[in-house]
């Protein structure tokens, strides 16, 4: 597996991080998400270091994919329940 440098920026810094050469997509989708969630946090004027933006910016990324996940389980969930009616009424129909 091959390594790349990508070059990054947030919050006016730079960074290089070296990740596999089919990774580099998602690593910079990852930071344009990085990023634009910083930039939220910094216009919100609520937060004041670069250290605590980066902390409260991590912590909405986490949130929403944790209802993200939440809501995949509870859609899995209802398609299960949906399968099981179905299966029932079908095995009614044929016998």
């Amino acid at each position: 597996m091959k390594s790349v440098p990508v070059n990054l920026h947030i919050l006016s810094k730079d960074y290089v991080i070296a990740c596999p050469e089919e990774k580099r997509d998602t690593l910079l989708a990852s930071a344009k998400i990085l990023k634009d969630k910083t930039q939220q946090v910094r216009k919100s004027g609520k937060v004041g270091s670069n250290e605590r933006i980066i902390a409260i910016s991590a912590l909405n990324i986490i949130h929403e994919y944790m209802n993200y996940q939440d809501n995949q389980h509870q859609f899995d969930d209802e398609v299960m329940r949906l399968e099981k009616k179905l299966t029932l009424a079908l095995s009614k129909l044929s016998g």
